[in-house]
């Protein structure tokens, strides 16, 4: 895992996006649960099945993150939006809310052994090639993102 970043640098252009999935949704946890479920669908659309590994972890990285944006990123009102690309070499998720102060840290820490919350950034963050956070383009907010090489995404 390659420390965090704090761009919301987009997969460079040399490398084309062969597929990708954009939506937004309700910053409820049932907006959230709505954006696992499509993710997962998705995937499966594009060839990787619901069992394969590539849908397992993508899913749990991007479900991960919509509760994040949900959970820490909610302004009453507002949604969040969910961006999914896969290119040759990256799978990508990118989860904008509108909420500015709160980011998440540059290294997570592991939560006392008791607390009832506080893992899913660890998770996460194990799962990915690289992530991190920025600010939102164009708007206030931010962008938390978690790439993936095809390789660590099979298992």
């Amino acid at each position: 895992m390659e420390p965090i970043e704090t761009t919301t640098a987009r997969i460079p252009q040399h490398q084309p996006v062969e597929h990708e999935f954009a939506m937004r949704f309700t910053s409820m946890p049932r907006g959230a649960r709505l954006a696992r479920r499509l993710v997962s669908h998705r995937l499966d659309q594009w060839g990787h099945t619901y069992d394969s590994a590539a849908n397992e972890t993508l899913t749990l990285v991007a479900a991960e993150l919509a509760a994040n944006a949900v959970r820490h990123g909610r302004v009453r009102g507002r949604d969040f939006h969910l961006l999914l690309t896969i290119s040759a070499d990256t799978f990508r998720v990118e989860v904008t809310d509108t909420r500015t102060e709160r980011v998440p840290p540059s290294s997570p820490q592991e939560p006392p052994g008791d607390a009832d919350s506080g893992r899913g950034l660890l998770l996460f963050a194990g799962l990915a090639t690289r992530w991190g956070s920025g600010p939102r383009l164009g708007a206030p907010g931010k962008t938390v993102w978690a790439e993936l090489a095809p390789a660590n995404a099979e298992g």
